[in-house]
């Protein structure tokens, strides 16, 4: 049967949960962020009675879809996800926001600690994560610096002394 879009579904196999394969009819796919889906039509060997002869369901791949020998792919109708920009790719991941400080020495009035960002491997977990406000409060009392590895530093030091700072700029 061909579709409206001039597309004739082909066969592919789809692996139930059990193990079991059947040849199903693919519609079409889409890739996710993580991994490609197919939709399918699932044919019903017992089509009587008011039962639907095809069931279209999303099945994930290549996990639970297998080619069909000499079947030819490359006319199915494929959804793929839009590049990342240009921005996106310079910069990398997106970290969450937010930092946490790390309290050092004994007691409760030794004032010394390390922020750091959230995501810092030297954070201490659980530790309640900061506005920006609250972090650079933390970071004008003395006794606290700001972790460098994890970018701590370089993200508030230029708030705390001013974008001019190292950059040219007039003290």
């Amino acid at each position: 049967m061909t579709r409206r879009d001039g597309f004739t579904p082909v066969p592919v196999r789809v692996i139930l949960p059990e193990g079991q394969e059947l040849v199903a009819r693919l519609y079409s796919r889409a890739q996710t962020k993580t991994g490609w889906e197919y939709d399918v039509g699932l044919r019903n060997p017992e089509t009587g009675g008011v039962e639907s002869a095809e069931y279209r369901v999303w099945v994930e791949a290549p996990a639970h879809v297998r080619p069909v020998d000499g079947v030819d792919y490359s006319t199915v109708p494929t959804s793929r996800l839009p590049p990342p920009s240009v921005i996106a790719e310079v910069l990398g991941p997106c970290r969450r926001s937010g930092w946490v400080v790390q309290k050092l020495g004994t007691g409760r009035g030794s004032g010394r600690g390390v922020v750091h960002a959230v995501d810092c491997e030297e954070a201490l977990a659980g530790a309640p994560v900061l506005t920006l406000e609250r972090a650079l409060d933390a970071a004008q009392h003395p006794g606290t610096r700001l972790c460098a590895p994890c970018g701590a530093a370089a993200e508030l030091d230029p708030v705390l002394k001013g974008f001019d700072q190292g950059f040219g700029g007039e003290d």
